[in-house]
């Protein structure tokens, strides 16, 4: 098996699938299809890059067939290429021009696939049975945690999935965009259509207050969702059980059924990602991805920061301009916050995607933007707002991964697939799959990872893997496995912060 890969015939790099030591000869072919031999001039890490032609200082270096950023001098073949000798080409607001590519046909199919979901009084699918608690102010969040521990052992043996708090410190002395922000997050997880059954907390004199959150979640079955302010009742541990009890009988009411492909939502997440990210994960994803829009489905896109340098190939895929203009204002208005700020814009890759074999904030949006495969970008939408167009989505959200998992439950998102190639425990409110680009990764961390990209390299075809993924989402969304976030209970959420606090 070779020891490195190319993933474009105009790169300059390879990328090594085993460590290098100085001096070892590494077969190459070129883009006419001859083999060279080309010595390694530095010890290069598993997942780095190796030069392979010489490339003068501020020159572009290519992989992926597009620049990952400027020599910071002469370079010649066989060298490690990383931060020590390569920069980020990126620099300042750009200005953009609508340039259509061709794309693939993303025309629907006559859909065969289907899951078994359950279809809520709206219409929606959702996934799983579970009553949500959510608290619109940190001052109770260990209420709510108690009030769910609670109901989970009361109502164990009850027909749900079971009762989960989301903790959160915001919502109390919050002031205009800022609690907007956190009142919009929060409402749209309230629509959750996993969620069976809601309820509402809070503490009576924060912010956030219940009749004005009331106002931002919009219309519902009061069914559905119950509200209870603790500063008005004597025992809110008591009166807090009574609802959820009332939730749970509600909840009983839906059985699963099948339900088509075109109803699924999947978010599309990267995190502690590595020089494998690119080559195995990511691309993997991308075809999923695909394969979910043809069938009719949606799939939902965010971590706007890491679309910094290659945001043009996903403005190209724009359905239309004004789908294109919505692009640019995603990635301008972002830039902006940065410079409101006083921070770099290109601030990134972190040490950990350093570590891995990333060196510029190019090369990590080449490789992140591949989970949105080659759809067409039907829609963006802001922050904490949800999706309402089936295909590939754009969502407002930076790259933290706790912000940007719960940004995409928020627009509808059933299921999150993550990739990654350090590793994290992480799960948000719902299914997060852990993708691992290496199999070192899967094989060490079985507790984290649920399905191992890895493969890719050591023979597997794409086409089998994605055929494979896919039937896994199908099984989580039925039901019929759960992810390790689930079984080990790594369930959590993170609100977007920006504004005053009194």
């Amino acid at each position: 098996m070779s020891k490195v890969v190319q993933l474009h015939s105009k790169d300059d790099v390879v990328i090594s699938l085993h460590e290098i030591r100085k001096g070892e000869n590494i077969q190459i072919q070129t883009a006419d299809k001859a083999l060279i031999d080309i010595k390694a001039r530095d010890d290069i890490p598993k997942g780095h890059k190796m030069l392979v032609q010489s490339v003068k200082q501020g020159e572009d270096v290519l992989k992926f067939g597009y620049s990952i950023g400027k020599a910071k001098e002469d370079l010649s073949a066989g060298e490690w290429v990383h931060t020590h000798n390569l920069e980020s080409g990126l620099h300042g607001i750009l200005d953009y021009t609508y340039q259509p590519t061709i794309q693939n046909s993303t025309a629907v199919e006559d859909s065969k696939y289907t899951f078994q979901g359950y279809i809520r009084e709206n219409g929606e699918a959702g996934i799983r049975n579970e009553i949500w608690i959510i608290n619109t102010v940190g001052c109770i969040n260990k209420t709510c945690e108690v009030l769910a521990k609670m109901g989970n052992e009361q109502f164990k043996d009850r027909q749900i999935d079971g009762i989960y708090h989301f903790s959160h410190p915001y919502g109390c002395s919050q002031l205009g965009d800022d609690l907007t922000h956190t009142q919009k997050l929060l409402a749209a997880l309230a629509q959750h259509p996993n969620a069976a059954g809601v309820l509402i907390v809070g503490l009576g004199c924060e912010n956030n207050q219940i009749e004005a959150f009331k106002e931002i979640i919009g219309e519902y079955p009061p069914q559905r969702i119950k509200f209870l302010k603790a500063q008005e009742v004597e025992d809110e541990l008591s009166s807090g059980l009574r609802l959820i009890e009332e939730l749970v009988e509600y909840a009983e009411q839906f059985e699963r059924q099948p339900i088509p492909v075109s109803k699924l939502k999947i978010g599309l997440k990267c995190g502690g990602s590595d020089g494998f990210s690119g080559i195995t994960a990511n691309p993997l994803v991308g075809a999923v991805s695909d394969l979910i829009v043809a069938n009719g489905g949606t799939t939902i896109l965010t971590e706007v920061p890491e679309m910094f340098g290659a945001e043009t190939i996903l403005m190209n895929r724009a359905k239309d301009e004004e789908t294109f203009q919505k692009i640019v204002h995603l990635i301008n208005d972002f830039k902006q916050y940065f410079i409101r700020h006083d921070q770099e814009i290109y601030e990134n890759p972190s040490p950990g995607n350093k570590e891995g074999g990333i060196s510029t904030l190019e090369e990590k949006s080449l490789g992140c933007t591949q989970k949105g495969g080659h759809a067409t970008v039907v829609d963006v939408r802001p922050y904490g707002e949800r999706v309402v167009k089936h295909g590939l989505n754009l969502v407002n959200a930076p790259g933290n991964d706790l912000i940007s998992v719960t940004a995409l439950a928020a627009a509808g998102a059933h299921i999150v697939l993550f990739t990654t190639g350090r590793g994290t425990p992480f799960g948000g409110p719902v299914p997060t799959v852990k993708i691992a680009t290496n199999s070192d990764l899967a094989n060490r961390k079985k507790h984290w990872i649920d399905y191992n990209a890895g493969q890719l390299v050591e023979g597997q075809k794409i086409d089998e893997l994605r055929q494979d993924l896919f039937q896994y989402i199908l099984s989580l969304a039925s039901g019929e496995t759960k992810t390790n976030n689930e079984q080990f209970g790594y369930r959590e959420i993170s609100i977007f912060k920006e504004g005053v606090i009194l």
